[in-house]
């Protein structure tokens, strides 16, 4: 992945809603990576905290509590994610709730397609941080 100012103008015209796809696989597989590199359970346990995360619930809380955590930059993807127009809702989730999810999973999207892996890893660690009581 390159990094630089023409990659981030490429995957910034890129539609929200792509970026969150890609995001949601990001974030699920990071999130995934973390907890079993630091834990040794069974997959049914595995699962049951990683959905506790990853679900949008989770993520809409998270971009509730940490607006500040994020660039100029970031919340103008956010904000692009989040004003999608989306035709599908989490089972266990408001519409809202949705929203916010899919403006999160689009900066996580656009951050990976950027090659902004420290910028990932910041976001992440505030939400594994959030998550301790998960773990």
């Amino acid at each position: 992945m390159e990094e630089g100012l023409d990659v981030r103008k490429k995957y910034s015209m890129y539609s929200p809603l792509t970026l969150a796809y890609m995001g949601d696989s990001v974030f699920d597989l990071m999130i995934k990576e973390y907890i079993v590199g630091h834990h040794n359970m069974q997959v049914e346990k595995f699962h049951k905290i990683v959905s506790g995360i990853v679900c949008a619930r989770n993520q809409a809380a998270f971009m509730d509590e940490h607006q500040d955590l994020f660039t100029e930059e970031e919340l103008e993807i956010y904000n692009r994610g989040r004003n999608a127009s989306v035709h599908t809702k989490a089972k266990n989730a408001s519409m809202a709730e949705y929203k916010k999810a899919t403006g999160f999973e689009a900066v996580i999207g656009y951050l990976y397609l950027c090659g902004m892996k420290d910028r990932l890893d910041v976001i992440i660690d505030q939400m594994l941080d959030d998550a301790g009581e998960l773990m």
